[in-house]
């Protein structure tokens, strides 16, 4: 079993649904999958969540999204959205998730 963490960073919908694709396909073959959401990505729970994507609910419903950074959050105007969705608040590393416990932990980062 390997460990990934995807840290989404890019806030277009098609970008991030191959993040859901490849966490998915990751952890249905059994591995550890977390996926963080910094940059431009916060705004993007709040859209799936609205649309109801089958993606993106099978990963909250598998446990694969670890959080949403808080300063991103603030900054992009999404942290109500956020907060409403009930998704946690990550701010580790001067305010945004850090990838160094991850790392620590033995996690492959993939940056997306």
């Amino acid at each position: 079993m390997k460990k990934y963490l995807f840290y989404a960073m890019a806030g277009q919908k098609m970008c991030f649904v191959h993040v859901l694709l490849n966490a998915l396909d990751l952890k249905a073959a059994g591995n550890e999958v977390d996926i963080v959401f910094e940059g431009e990505a916060v705004k993007l729970p709040p859209v799936l969540d609205q649309e109801a994507n089958p993606l993106y609910r099978k990963a909250l419903a598998g446990g694969l999204i670890a959080g949403v950074c808080l300063t991103c959050a603030q900054m992009m105007g999404a942290k109500e959205d956020i907060e409403r969705l009930g998704l946690p608040l990550i701010s580790d590393m001067s305010g945004h998730v850090g990838m160094r416990p991850y790392l620590e932990a033995g996690y492959e980062a993939l940056v997306f």
